[in-house]
């Protein structure tokens, strides 16, 4: 076969070429309960959301072009999202109730990292939505500005997410609060965030990394005390789920910010 010769036999299809999506197998692209996120259905089914820079990859990822449903329109491309590299896609796969990210919602996502995850809800929530990505790190902060330089939706923020008035002034309020930070006091860094940025009756979405808080605690007993720290932030836990089998020991825990009380709704 080509380069792999020998080697490159086991994933890929018979020629030794890369394996999984190829333009060649038929794909059959179809929406996902949660909106605007995809499944690509082919010899082996994936997670894909549209990708927003057709002809990119951000990170190397593998890209499937579909005929778009219209003749003589440009052929569709989408992005496999990898659960093995994205919390929020393991989440996902993992039969999470809801993400609280859309077409549309504009979502604060702290730990950032390079921008693998945010250029996928970046594609979630589209032109009418917006990310603002905060990671302190300078390294992968730069990957991260380079990413948003063709993504208009994603705002980098490259600041400490302990210390939300630095980029008050980047930030309007958000209807999602996104968290993956792996540091003893993420939940205090999210309440905080949440008490500037989040709507009341929004969502945070947070994987919980127990090793992180607590490395001699039970993982169960890490992820209860998270959820009881937020419950005295004003949220309210709506579900929890581990991510297995493509994390160990994390968990996404997913509340409401300051419900509406139905009494309200009601006048």
């Amino acid at each position: 076969g080509g380069r792999g010769g020998g080697r490159g036999g086991g994933r890929g299809g018979r020629d030794g070429g890369r394996g999984g999506m190829k333009g060649g197998t038929k794909v059959v692209v179809e929406p996902h309960r949660h909106e605007g996120i995809f499944i690509a259905r082919g010899k082996e089914d994936a997670l894909v959301t549209l990708n927003s820079t057709p002809g990119v990859a951000v990170y190397g990822e593998k890209r499937i072009s579909v005929d778009s449903p219209t003749p003589d329109a440009p052929k569709v491309e989408y992005r496999v999202w990898n659960p093995f590299r994205s919390k929020i896609a393991a989440a996902v796969l993992g039969g999470v109730d809801n993400i609280w990210i859309k077409p549309g919602s504009k979502v604060l996502y702290i730990g950032a990292a390079a921008g693998t995850s945010v250029s996928h809800v970046s594609d979630i929530v589209g032109p009418t939505g917006s990310v603002y990505a905060v990671e302190f790190s300078h390294r992968p902060g730069r990957d991260l500005i380079n990413m948003a330089k063709s993504r208009t939706n994603v705002i980098p923020i490259i600041e400490d997410a302990r210390h939300p008035l630095k980029y008050r002034m980047l930030i309007g309020m958000v209807d999602t609060v996104f968290a993956d930070v792996a540091q003893p006091d993420q939940a205090r860094i999210v309440a905080l965030n949440s008490h500037y940025f989040l709507k009341n009756g929004g969502h945070a979405v947070i994987a919980v990394k127990a090793s992180c808080i607590d490395s001699t605690a039970a993982p169960e007993a890490v992820f209860r005390r998270e959820v009881s720290k937020l419950q005295a932030e004003n949220f309210k836990p709506l579900e929890q789920l581990t991510l297995e089998p493509y994390e160990r020991d994390h968990a996404v825990v997913i509340a409401q910010y300051r419900p509406i009380k139905k009494k309200k709704q009601a006048e």
